[in-house]
C-alpha cells in the first residue's frame, strides 16, 4: 500500500512539474494581456525582461540567443502599450512571453 502511495505522489509531482514546462505554446492556450512597457532589462539565461508600471514583469526566454536586440526593442516598445500572449499553466498564468505585439505589428512570436 505504501509503495503504491509513493508512486501516486511521484506521479503527481511529475505532472505538476511537467505542467510548468512551456514547449510550443498555442494561441488558444494563452491569456492575452496589455501592458505599458516602462523598462527593458536582461535577465538570467539571456532572457529579455519587460517591466510595466507596477511591479509586474514578463520575459522572452533566452531572447538574446534568439537574435533580439535590446536597443531595437527599446526603440519599438519602451513607453508603449503592447499585447502579450502568456501561456496558461496548471497553477496560473506564466510570465513567459509567447508573443508580443504593438497593434498588428508582431515583435516576437513562438507560434508556428
Amino acid at each position: 500500500m505504501i509503495n503504491r502511495l509513493n508512486h501516486i505522489v511521484l506521479l503527481c509531482i511529475f505532472l505538476m512539474l511537467n505542467s510548468c514546462v512551456i514547449n510550443n505554446p498555442k494561441v488558444e492556450d494563452c491569456q492575452i494581456t496589455n501592458i505599458k512597457v516602462t523598462r527593458i532589462t536582461i535577465g538570467s539565461s539571456n532572457d529579455i525582461v519587460f517591466h510595466d508600471d507596477d511591479t509586474d514583469f514578463y520575459y522572452i526566454n533566452r531572447g538574446l540567443e534568439r537574435d533580439l536586440n535590446l536597443d531595437s526593442l527599446n526603440a519599438k516598445v519602451l513607453n508603449k502599450t503592447v499585447t502579450l500572449h502568456l501561456p496558461r499553466l496548471l497553477l496560473g498564468t506564466s510570465e513567459h512571453i509567447a508573443q508580443i505585439a504593438i497593434g498588428n505589428d508582431i515583435i516576437f512570436t513562438e507560434f508556428k
